[in-house]
């Protein structure tokens, strides 16, 4: 669990990554000496994700830890702000209008199958995000995606097509790991004031 002091400080931490960047056009780099919050200093995955009146905005993250979360989220986010192929870079004027949520990912776990039976009968509507993996095919869901995709079998066919895969396709070399996300959000403008 992340108190919630964390959880504030992360989000203060995303909004901080767009803004220096909107600000000073390069990216942010905490100085990890400057924390001193064991929950931002261990190691953890991250994704940021911006929405603007309810529509994604972007959504950048990382599957595995690698690196301190408070530099994982501040890079996310520069990623979600700039770098997601599907939107053009964010505009300063569209900052404040910003909802910000984080989700950081539990370690994946590989899920043992051997058929696409077995696959939706595990899978846990609400709580799994997946990744899903074929040769050079990748993709994931986050728990958040069941909000829009309530049913498996949608989930899952939706899962396939971002991983650039046919909806009803099936390999023997498949592979498909789950996670749970802590995740957590709140409007740009908010955590701004708070600021202040």
């Amino acid at each position: 669990m992340l108190a919630e002091k964390t959880k504030n400080a992360l989000l203060t931490i995303a909004v901080r990554s767009i803004q220096y960047t909107l600000e000073h056009r390069e990216i942010w780099s905490p100085d990890i000496s400057s924390f001193s919050d064991p929950g931002l200093l261990e190691e953890g995955a991250s994704f940021v994700t911006l929405k603007k009146r309810g529509e994604l905005r972007g959504c950048i993250g990382s599957l595995e830890a690698y690196q301190a979360l408070v530099l994982d989220v501040a890079k996310n986010a520069h990623s979600a702000a700039f770098r997601d192929p599907r939107f053009q870079a964010l505009s300063p004027s569209e900052l404040e209008g910003l909802e910000i949520s984080i989700s950081v990912l539990t370690e994946p776990e590989a899920m043992e199958f051997s058929s696409e039976e077995e696959v939706l009968k595990q899978i846990r509507p609400g709580v799994d995000g997946l990744i899903l993996e074929d040769d050079s095919h990748r993709g994931t869901f986050l728990p958040a995606v069941w909000e829009s995709l309530p049913r498996k079998e949608d989930f899952w066919h939706q899962l396939k097509l971002k991983a650039g895969l046919p909806a009803h396709y099936w390999s023997a070399h498949l592979r498909v790991f789950r996670y749970e996300t802590i995740s957590f959000g709140s409007s740009v403008k908010e955590i701004l004031n708070s600021l202040v």
